[in-house]
């Protein structure tokens, strides 16, 4: 075996690494996420082991919800994630297509594979676990499209950084909704989070989405304050994302790095 040539590789890899600041926070993130995660949810059960009178249903009930949050931002970003692979991503700015087109586009393909994934698994729910999420009514409609619509949000953020740092912000695109989940607060209140952490998940529609969620699961009432409040911030960050595409796109345009993306 030769050790130039081993070390020579290593070398290589540890350059991408050192030099990638996506890649650095990579693979810092997913052990530190799945503890924090955890440990509050563990912490809410040990504190409170008789909060929900239907554990079964209410934790089933928002990992469906989540699941569509992460099912709509996930096709979104891996339709575009999609035309960088295939080196296909330049040729969609030779077409005649404007950015809101293409924007317009990816938001209901997005949709079509968001529901071709979630349909199956809330049909099965019932037969398997005797949990039917539709009994949520018509709120679970509103609660949907909320989950959707921060989903699209997310995933507008995250196409921004592709734009602006290449594929090596890729990794971004799988874990951005795990940074999200413990201040989600979708499995627990908010009380469970240190005051910090709580003041953060405020400025988020997650907590009022769950929240909302396991309030007509546990209460059988409708707080529409909490479905409106979580529509105003998602629409704030929606025009946020759409600005922050824009101001991406342009600034790429003019360092000429767009004709290299995918290469």
């Amino acid at each position: 075996m030769n050790i130039d040539k081993m070390y020579g590789l290593f070398l290589r890899h540890f350059y991408l690494i050192k030099g990638s600041l996506p890649r650095i926070l990579d693979l810092i993130y997913w052990p530190t996420i799945q503890i924090i995660l955890w440990g509050f949810i563990s912490k809410f059960f040990s504190i409170y082991s008789d909060y929900y009178n239907n554990t079964l249903g209410v934790i089933l009930t928002c990992a469906i919800l989540y699941d569509m949050l992460f099912r709509s931002s996930i096709s979104f970003n891996m339709l575009f994630l999609e035309e960088i692979w295939s080196r296909n991503f330049t040729n969609l700015f030779i077409a005649p297509l404007k950015l809101k087109e293409i924007i317009v586009a990816l938001i209901f393909t997005a949709l079509v594979r968001s529901l071709i994934g979630l349909i199956p698994a809330i049909l099965l729910t019932s037969p398997l676990f005797g949990i039917s999420i539709l009994k949520l009514g018509f709120p679970l409609l509103l609660l949907f499209l909320s989950l959707y619509i921060f989903g699209i949000t997310l995933g507008l953020f995250v196409c921004s950084g592709l734009i602006r740092f290449g594929p090596s912000f890729e990794n971004i695109a799988w874990s951005s909704l795990f940074l999200l989940a413990p201040l989600g607060c979708i499995y627990y209140p908010i009380d469970i989070l240190p005051n910090f952490f709580q003041f953060i998940a405020k400025s988020l529609p997650l907590v009022y989405i769950f929240d909302e969620a396991r309030n007509i699961l546990l209460n059988d009432l409708v707080n529409y304050d909490n479905l409106k409040f979580a529509f105003i911030l998602n629409l704030f960050y929606l025009v946020c994302g759409i600005g922050l595409f824009y101001i991406s796109f342009i600034k790429a345009r003019i360092k000429g790095t767009l004709i290299n993306m995918g290469e």
